[in-house]
């Protein structure tokens, strides 16, 4: 690896660092120990003061929180994958936004059955008036253990929804979910919304290294073996009583080590597959946020879901998971504990691996340690590459190489800006570019326009393949400068269509002609442009994009009303006619075009010109009163 590319990776902090942070606050034991007493009480969430922060921790432990009692045998439904239903969906809107693979729809946000049905009810019940007051401009920290931590991040995304649809919502000031050995709650969609709203930071998920509940979603559930299922489900009830008494020993099963080990190997066997998965399934368990994967010799904290999915399967099959897996799920308190003291007596790496690999090597290295992965052990060299993907955040490398790119093709919209300041006075660029005036100083224009459109296909590809961060279209920069460069270039795109003659074969470039990156790009500025403000003075760039595509099409339909006798054709014609012209004055009047529309030569002047003198004529004339009907309006 060369100096730069080492340079690059050291530029961004590892997982490590992260987790060691985590351990060093107090947050994990003040929200462990909420959590701890609210599993043993009997209600749905307990609320707590603490300084300047409110804690609302849900219980996990509660009869209606159980999935081991949703009904006979394993699940009963409630770790399904639904569709947020009426009701639900108004809650959660801000989830459905963005777009799909293809450019199209999302496939919809999908959430864990219980949890949501949980929520609903908490939502419709007195007592979440009673949480909105408490924690209305609070600093709120959310927590929950097991399925308490599925409720903590519902409502956690329910409050950032609600901050993000309303302005005046009543949330919390500030909000941090912290969960513990909390199962998935939802699907890919929901992971990637997540991302794109950029809240991943609120949530915190801390799973322990053999805890299999954050892992059992990676298993089908309908079609588990009855062995398994009978397992998990007297799993959940010693669980259950265990979290309820929290005083008294601990339930344990005895299960036998065959059964421990049939067990383990199975989860292993659906991690790995999840892991291994390439393609983006809407109809499976996905993680979101970051995830503190922790064991006795440190934490690590990721946030890649890829990488996320990874870790839990390399975590999960090492060390001895099997001996340890019954108990580790109600043991996150000596997990927490362990933490922050062996923080203070961490061991490091002999000096002499200092002196042979870089600073990011150690950091990596270190990474594996805390994750409780050894050097020595199977999966350490695949946990080493996808650590080093996780950190190097090759999206956002991606991002900022983009931004390099930028830089170099902004000479050619500085040029073609210019050029178009040159026109202005007299026809407009939109003409001087279609009529080639000066063909040396147009060609130079032509090249700059083609290199733009290269430049932001390949853009709109990287996002297509995700090799950008999913949160980029929320970045005003992106949207802001594929809007101007969309009114900028685009009719120069709409002269070279009819400078080519391309609409007598293909059509109308409207419906025909116009770009796939002009519709993304009207997407984009759709979904984030704020109010229009009254302009005092004309627009640089006319707002619609479209416009001079419209001029040429009302230019034929003037064309064709000249010569028309049809009359019921004609009073069609006439009604285009004057749709566009009252469009286009709405625009003229708003100061929503650029000078160059109504420069003496341009093709939109000489439009108006002409519907003057053919309204003219059709005044003078005597037409039968069914064409009077079409011929109205003015400019």
């Amino acid at each position: 690896m060369d100096s730069r590319a080492e340079a690059e990776r050291s530029m961004f902090e590892t997982s490590h660092v992260l987790g060691a942070l985590l351990a060093s606050s107090p947050l994990l034991t003040q929200a462990w120990s909420r959590s701890l007493r609210a599993n043993a009480v009997n209600a749905r969430f307990v609320l707590d003061r603490s300084d300047d922060a409110v804690f609302v921790a849900f219980s996990g432990a509660h009869t209606d929180a159980s999935p081991s009692a949703a009904s006979s045998g394993f699940g009963g439904g409630f770790f399904e994958l639904v569709p947020l239903y009426s009701g639900a969906h108004e809650l959660f809107e801000p989830l459905g936004g963005g777009e799909g693979d293809d450019g199209g729809q999302p496939p919809p946000v999908l959430l864990q059955a219980g949890a949501l049905r949980l929520f609903m009810s908490l939502y419709h019940s007195s007592e979440f008036q009673v949480l909105i007051s408490e924690t209305k401009n609070k600093s709120v920290v959310l927590t929950g253990h097991s399925v308490g931590g599925c409720m903590a991040s519902l409502l956690g995304l329910y409050f950032l929804c609600a901050s993000s649809a309303r302005a005046n919502a009543p949330t919390p000031a500030s909000l941090l979910c912290i969960t513990f050995g909390s199962p998935m709650i939802g699907n890919e969609t929901l992971s990637r919304a997540i991302l794109r709203e950029r809240w991943g930071g609120r949530f915190c998920h801390v799973v322990s290294q053999h805890d299999i509940m954050p892992r059992l979603l990676f298993c089908p559930l309908n079609s588990m073996p009855n062995q398994f299922a009978t397992l998990i489900h007297n799993l959940m009830q010693s669980w259950q009583v265990s979290m309820c008494n929290p005083q008294s020993s601990r339930s344990t099963l005895g299960m036998s080590d065959n059964q421990k080990a049939e067990l383990h190997h199975y989860i292993s066997m659906h991690i790995s597959e999840a892991a291994a998965e390439q393609k983006h399934h809407m109809d499976i368990y996905r993680p979101f946020g970051n995830y503190a994967l922790c064991s006795t010799e440190g934490a690590v904290c990721i946030s890649d879901p890829l990488t996320v999915v990874k870790m839990l399967q390399l975590t999960f099959m090492t060390g001895d998971a099997s001996s340890s897996m019954e108990e580790q799920h109600i043991s996150y308190g000596d997990l927490v504990s362990k933490l922050s003291e062996n923080l203070q007596f961490k061991k490091r790496l002999h000096s002499e691996e200092y002196e042979t690999k870089s600073n990011y090597s150690v950091g990596v290295s270190l990474a594996l340690e805390a994750s409780g992965l050894g050097v020595q052990d199977m999966g350490a060299t695949e946990a080493r590459e996808w650590l080093e993907l996780s950190m190097c955040r090759r999206p956002n490398l991606n991002s900022a190489s983009l931004a390099i790119k930028l830089a170099k093709v902004t000479p050619c919209r500085a040029q073609i800006e210019w050029y178009k300041d040159l026109c202005d006075d007299d026809m407009g660029y939109y003409d001087c570019f279609k009529l080639r005036k000066a063909p040396k100083r147009d060609s130079k224009v032509n090249i700059n326009r083609i290199k733009l459109g290269h430049f932001w296909d390949s853009l709109l590809s990287m996002l297509q393949d995700n090799k950008l961060p999913h949160n980029f279209l929320k970045r005003d920069k992106w949207v802001n400068a594929a809007q101007f460069y969309k009114l900028l270039v685009e009719p120069l795109d709409i002269a070279e269509y009819y400078r080519c003659q391309l609409y007598k074969t293909r059509g109308h470039y409207l419906n025909h002609g116009r770009e796939r990156r002009y519709e993304v790009f009207d997407k984009w500025w759709n979904e984030e442009k704020a109010a229009n403000r009254k302009r005092s003075k004309f627009a640089g760039l006319t707002q619609d994009s479209c416009f001079w595509a419209k001029v040429e099409e009302a230019r034929e339909w003037i064309e064709n009303a000249q010569g028309e006798k049809n009359p019921t054709k004609l009073v069609k014609l006439w009604e285009n006619i004057n749709g566009f012209e009252s469009y286009a004055n709405g625009l003229i009047e708003r100061k929503e075009v650029s000078i160059d529309v109504l420069a003496p030569r341009s093709s939109f002047s000489i439009w108006v010109n002409a519907v003057k003198e053919m309204k003219l004529k059709q005044a003078c004339s005597v037409p039968s009163s069914t064409v009077l009907v079409g011929v109205t309006g003015g400019m």
